[in-house]
């Protein structure tokens, strides 16, 4: 629409809003702030601990168990529920401030035009109508449509991804589809004006804007689930059935075997089941995930949501942005091609000048760099700062690297008269005094360039053919080209517009490319090392895309590459099926990132999405695990993820997937750890109530044992160390349960030990002519150290105990020895003794017991060697 129409659409004028119209406006449209979920109240993040399915299933025991007259179990449970409520309750808060203390995407003041004169507000304050100057520097306030424009353009990469400022241009008009990067007529709010300068008036404020538009986008999209979530439902509902099946079968057994009636047996069922439940996994699963959590913060990763600690771990394909996440963001000079075709590389990373040309260059090609430039950058106390265009802050960093800076050039050359970058003209010029002539410095598209250059003593025509060709060559390589020229004898009037520059030298080619991030190739090569696909989703273009990608290792042909066009042509099933094959998406709009991530999700996988800027933060939000960058990412993004990485490094996620891992193994031996006891629980009284015997163990002292002296030690499993290098074996299959065929096996192995062990000594015991009260103290006393000892089996699955030093887990011995300690002072405190219906033994029964429970060492150890065996079986063939 043309820049009159949109001013009459919007009932303003070029002249700009009174105060009476914008307050007006202000009323109808509210302020200038991008849509957000406020966070949530911390009594709402208590209550939300409460929604999951174990947390369900405890809260039907505790019903049960008051139904039945068991307040003390009751207790019990509703006390363990609490603590796992104000752990998580904690943690979260703590993460989300952390997450929230991060700097807001719009909070910027902005040049207004009200009543006639220039104003600077507050860009929260803009409305519709309101007219807007831009200059070089700026945060773009709102979605503004120009009316004038010179030399602008605009950083546009947390929106599109694209890499390189965007030319604008007032009187462009275009298709009313066109992309948001391809609308030159319009600066979008979040981007920046990296050079030149405009007026033009604001049409969308807010949540109207394209910001806003993905931030509402966002907000009210439902989120992908954290792979452990996923396997947490599973593992819930198989723990359900186990429970009401084993209880239904003592039920059972007790009125056909024992003859009881059936509302006894039904108490009985109720009462087994209570105490087979894992009722200290909630909260011991909340600590495995705080304490992981912590090891990441120090490790540079941000966890909002406990549930996501792990999730990296479990990710088989991380669906990474370019710009900013793999790449540096910073235009940098790697490249000088010469007239004669030699290439001279420049080291270094980033606009800061640290790096060197690594051969001779012309003096005056680096002359030319510095100065037709309008950029700065110099040094303070913190560093190094720079503003302007990012080829002309690149341009000079090539100078330092070089010993040249603007400063020294400029005394020496003084400035005349110059020509701005425009689009239409493809180059700029600028015009210097030089020892009473005039120099000429240009740089620009290498074909303009070339043809502003004399070629007769260079071989004329087929010399600049040569060098037209080297540039399209260097371009297909992935480099962002400039030729760069100058020339004397430049007639110019400093009070007039210089005509365009003829006759010039040739100097050669400026190759700039966004880098890599330090570190990052190492990372890809981790990741894939660990079977985990990387994928690059990006906004630019699909030859740098790719030219970065062969550099990372993660393609080399432009099969692998799929573009925005044609992803519009694929079906949802024909985009699942190129997932398998395609590592580079580029020309990628916000719409087709999401569609990419949920034909992954469709595929099979558990993705990881990275990326930091507001086009992000769909695909961010659908992802199973959201990973936003902490120091340069937006708002928008930041809200949709479910990790913060803090220095907004790529190698980083490689310590989130080591820390993933290691929580998720050591969930595993928890669960492993609690479930068997709790399985052994049921087995003892599964084989008493078949074969005609009281219960070996009262549900108090069931609980007992799940809560108190298993809890101690399960808590100190949560703080293993990592088994070997986790980054060495792939990921799990996303459809594999907790309770694979591994832990199957060893669960019913140690359970089957523990309770007939359990069951065949309560029976002596009684056949004996021992009363049940004493039996059952015995019995009691042995699960205790089965528990001790089955601690040490749960450190590895497949490693056998003696080769795992226990100096590695002191708070693991320390566990031991405390539930041990505890059970035994229990025995000898009055109150405690009758509440468990436990008293002292002698010595010599400890020691029976003991070498009772080593027999379960035995037991595993032996299961341990036949696996091993087992699996180095196929290797060895």
């Amino acid at each position: 629409m043309p820049a009159a129409d949109v001013l009459r659409a919007l009932d303003a004028d070029a002249g700009g809003l009174t105060a009476a119209q914008a307050d007006a406006r202000m009323a109808a449209h509210g302020p200038n702030e991008l849509p957000s979920k406020p966070p949530p109240p911390f009594w709402w993040v208590f209550i939300r601990q409460f929604n999951s399915p174990l947390i369900y299933i405890l809260a039907a025991a505790a019903v049960f168990s008051v139904a039945i007259g068991e307040f003390t179990d009751a207790g019990f449970v509703v006390a363990v529920m609490l603590v796992n409520a104000i752990i998580g309750s904690i943690q979260e808060a703590k993460a989300e401030k952390a997450s929230s203390a991060l700097q807001k995407l719009i909070v910027t003041r902005a040049t207004v035009v009200r009543d006639g004169e220039s104003l600077e507000l507050p860009a929260r304050e803009l409305v519709p109508g309101d007219v807007v100057w831009l200059e070089s520097g700026n945060r773009v306030p709102a979605d503004i449509r120009l009316l004038s424009a010179h030399g602008l353009e605009a950083d546009e990469s947390l929106l599109t991804g694209e890499s390189l400022a965007v030319s604008k241009n007032s009187a462009w008009v275009g298709h009313d589809r066109a992309t948001l990067g391809d609308r030159r007529n319009m600066c979008h709010a979040g981007s920046v004006v990296v050079r030149g300068r405009g007026r033009g008036v604001v049409v969308a404020t807010g949540g109207t804007t394209s910001v806003g538009a993905l931030a509402l986008d966002v907000t009210g999209r439902e989120a992908g689930k954290p792979p452990l979530l996923v396997r947490m439902e599973k593992f819930t509902k198989f723990i359900g059935i186990a429970v009401l099946a084993s209880a239904a079968l003592v039920a059972l057994l007790g009125v056909l075997i024992q003859n009881k009636s059936w509302g006894e047996m039904f108490m009985a069922a109720v009462a087994l089941a209570v105490s087979a439940i894992p009722e200290g996994l909630p909260v011991t699963l909340t600590i495995v995930l705080a304490i992981a959590t912590s090891r990441m913060a120090r490790r540079g990763v941000v966890v909002r949501k406990l549930a996501a600690v792990e999730g990296l771990g479990s990710c088989t394909m991380i669906a990474s942005d370019k710009t900013g996440t793999l790449t540096a963001n910073e235009l940098t000079v790697k490249l000088v091609m010469l007239p004669d075709g030699h290439e001279v590389e420049v080291s270094g990373v980033g606009y800061a000048p640290t790096g060197e040309v690594s051969g001779e260059v012309d003096p005056a090609f680096i002359r030319a760099c510095v100065l037709c430039n309008e950029g700065t950058l110099h040094r303070a106390e913190d560093g190094w700062h720079w503003r302007g265009d990012p080829t002309d802050v690149a341009l000079l960093a090539l100078g330092q690297k070089a010993g040249v800076t603007r400063e020294g050039l400029e005394a020496a050359h003084p400035l005349v008269n110059q020509i701005p970058f425009e689009p239409e003209h493809k180059y700029a010029a600028t015009f210097h005094r030089d020892a009473g002539d005039t120099l000429c410095c240009v740089k620009g598209a290498p074909e303009r360039v070339l043809d502003m250059c004399t070629w007769a003593r260079k071989g004329g025509d087929p010399a600049r053919q040569a060098m037209a060709d080297a540039a399209a060559h260097l371009a297909a390589r992935g480099f962002r080209v400039l030729g760069i020229a100058d020339g004397h004898g430049q007639s110019v009037d400093q009070a007039a517009a210089p005509p365009e520059p003829k006759g010039l030298r040739f100097l050669g080619f400026v190759c700039m490319i966004d880098p890599l991030r330090e570190g990052v190739k190492d990372a890809v090569a981790a990741c894939r090392k660990a079977g985990i696909t990387v994928a690059m989703v990006t906004g630019d273009h699909p030859v740098t895309a790719l030219a970065i990608a062969r550099e990372l290792g993660m393609a080399d042909a432009r099969d692998q590459v799929l573009s925005g066009g044609e992803i519009e042509k694929l079906s949802p099933d024909e985009l699942q099926q190129r997932i398998a094959v395609t590592r580079v998406f580029a020309r990628t709009s916000p719409q087709q990132k999401l569609a990419i991530v949920n034909a992954a999700r469709a595929a099979g996988h558990f993705v990881a999405v990275t990326g930091d800027g507001v086009n992000d933060a769909p695909a961010l939000r659908v992802a199973n695990i959201g990973v936003a960058m902490g120091k340069s990412g937006t708002d928008v993004a930041r809200e949709a993820a479910e990790l913060v990485i803090s220095d907004d490094n790529f190698a980083t996620i490689v310590a989130g997937v080591e820390e993933g891992r290691v929580a998720y193994d050591n969930l595993r031996k928890v669960i492993f750890l609690l479930v068997s006891c709790g399985a052994a629980e049921v087995v003892l009284v599964l084989l008493a109530v078949a074969a005609g015997y009281p219960l070996p163990l009262l549900p108090v002292q069931l609980l007992w044992l799940n809560l108190v002296t298993n809890g101690i030690q399960d808590k100190a499993l949560a703080l293993e160390p990592r088994e070997g290098d986790v980054l060495d074996r792939k990921p799990k299959p996303p459809n594999e349960r907790i309770f694979n065929r591994l832990m199957i096996e060893r669960v019913l192995l140690s359970a089957a030990a523990m309770g007939v062990a359990g069951f065949a000594l309560f029976k002596v015991l009684l056949d004996s002519g021992m009363e049940e009260s004493m039996a059952r103290n015995i019995v009691l006393a042995l699960f205790v150290l089965f528990e001790n000892v089955h601690i040490g089996n749960a450190r590895s699955e497949t490693r056998s105990l003696f080769t795992v030093s226990p100096l590695k887990n002191l708070w693991l011995v320390a566990a031991a020895l405390g539930a041990f300690g505890l059970h035994f002072a229990a025995m000898h405190i009055p109150y405690m003794s009758n509440l468990l219906g436990a008293s002292p033994l002698d010595l010599r029964t400890w020691a029976t017991l003991a070498a009772i429970a080593l027999g379960l060492l035995a037991v595993m150890e032996v299961h341990k060697l036949v696996h091993r065996i087992l699996a180095q079986g196929p290797a060895r063939a």
